[in-house]
């Protein structure tokens, strides 16, 4: 299976721009085409009484030339013509010449002799702006085009990254579906007691888990795949910005008798940056960043963060080292830590109790689908990756700390315990003080609605003694 050079998620997004330049001038090409175009009312748009007044004279005339008469009627025709060239034409003075303009007020010569020629004029016709049909006018639709345009690309690229997404994630279960039956007794588990159908289990179009269990040493393994959004074509876009890849997290929980007690972090520097300010444990036991090129030979991109250093020495072993110099665009952190609670929670949600802590190791695995890498050249560079969780599993159970570094290990928690119960005295005291002045206006309350005065006056010297007793000066007794 191969696959172009260039990514589908560019092509997609050309092809996208490509729409949305098209429908931009498909709507200028029907501005332009509206102005010359004709509409069933435009015969009325130009019109002219004198052009009807002289297309109805030439009509006239055609008939008149098509009803001659024949050639035997011209001579009583020109004696007719004749008497018309004899009569003359008497040409009416105007009826108010006799009136005298001083005698008349608002009286005017030329607007007597003016006809008004409104009065011959028709009736004035009035359109109606009837909306122009979609052929003829493309200008009102523009954004309804663009808007489907956009609705279509997106399932478009929304059934293409899911099937994209599906692959890889088929892909890579078949590939170490062998491997993992051999180190676990049950592949698949979905937490049914009867599991029909092993396998992937599909959270979202873009993550799928598979939870693994019955191996010594821990508990149960989770694999779970962490997609691009493929199928979210603002991800998309939005990834063409903020490049980021598909990953592979690798989620061990260990026995409690089969780890011992040590927080400690190998990840590249952003990743690092970004644990330090998020993750809980790594925060409080390990937040220095320290190099790993001169003591481990690893790239210069890897940092490490460790509570106990007899810890990092014996797990980073040889045998890491070199993996980690061969895929190093594979390896994005390697996590261990018997002090594992999630993420740092806010100010505003803090826990009035320790958090639950578990024993873990955790991996994480870009996979290296970019390039121009096909789906099974990626999942077969991360193999070296996922078979080195295999090795950590044993190594970590395996391992145990001297005394003088366990000893420390336990004050270091125990100091964390303390000042953990420091920081949350104030709130806790807080909390009572709130309970009891609760307890005490419910009381009031009760009282007042009681009708018996004796009593209201009994809890009135009560709460005085109370509170003139709070306002004495606190006194040390000396023994003498």
């Amino acid at each position: 299976m191969s696959s172009s050079p260039v990514d589908r998620s560019h092509w997609l997004t050309i092809f996208a721009l490509t729409l949305l330049f098209v429908s931009y001038n498909i709507a200028n090409a029907g501005i332009n085409h509206l102005d010359i175009e004709d509409n069933e009312f435009a015969e009325f748009e130009d019109f002219d009484v004198e052009d009807v007044v002289a297309g109805v004279a030439s009509e006239q005339k055609n008939v008149v030339h098509e009803r001659e008469d024949p050639p035997s009627q011209e001579p009583d025709r020109e004696i007719e013509t004749a008497d018309e060239d004899e009569a003359t034409v008497e040409i009416e003075d105007n009826e108010f010449e006799h009136v005298d303009e001083d005698e008349y007020e608002g009286y005017e010569k030329d607007s007597a002799t003016k006809p008004d020629l409104k009065l011959n004029e028709g009736p004035k016709i009035t359109f109606a702006q009837l909306p122009a049909h979609l052929r003829s006018n493309w200008e009102s639709y523009y954004l309804e085009l663009m808007i489907l345009a956009g609705l279509v690309l997106y399932f478009f690229n929304f059934f293409l990254g899911r099937s994209k997404n599906q692959r890889i994630a088929e892909t890579w279960y078949s590939a170490f579906k062998g491997p993992l039956l051999e180190k676990f007794a049950l592949v698949g588990d979905d937490g049914k007691l009867e599991n029909s159908q092993p396998g992937l289990m599909k959270e979202s179009e873009n993550v799928y888990l598979l939870w693994c269990s019955g191996r010594t040493g821990c508990e149960a393994v989770l694999f779970e795949l962490r997609l691009l959004k493929r199928q979210d074509l603002v991800a998309m876009v939005m990834n063409l910005f903020r490049p980021q890849q598909d990953q592979v997290h690798v989620k061990v929980f260990m026995n409690d008798s089969d780890m011992d007690s040590f927080v400690m972090c190998l990840a590249a520097k952003k990743t690092a940056t970004r644990l330090i300010r998020e993750m809980a444990d790594i925060s409080v036991y390990c937040p220095e960043k320290k190099s790993a090129v001169d003591k481990f030979g690893l790239p210069t991109n890897f940092v490490l963060m460790s509570e106990i250093g007899e810890a990092s020495t014996t797990l980073l072993d040889a045998r890491v080292c070199s993996l980690i110099n061969n895929i190093p665009e594979v390896i994005e952190s390697i996590h261990f830590s018997d002090q594992y609670s999630g993420p740092k929670q806010t100010e505003d949600t803090a826990p009035s109790k320790m958090p639950e802590v578990k024993k873990m190791l955790i991996f994480n695995f870009n996979l290296p689908l970019k390039n121009g890498k096909s789906i099974v050249e990626a999942v077969e560079i991360i193999r070296p990756a996922i078979m080195l969780t295999f090795y950590c599993i044993d190594r970590v159970k395996r391992f145990r700390l001297s005394k003088e570094f366990k000893a420390k290990a336990e004050k270091n928690r125990q100091k964390v315990e303390e000042a953990f119960l420091k920081s949350t005295h104030a709130a806790r005291a807080e909390a009572a003080a709130a309970r009891r002045e609760e307890k005490r206006r419910q009381e009031k309350e009760k009282i007042l609605q009681d009708d018996d005065p004796e009593k209201q006056r009994k809890w009135e010297e009560k709460e005085n003694k109370r509170l003139a007793k709070k306002r004495m000066p606190k006194m040390k007794a000396i023994k003498v």
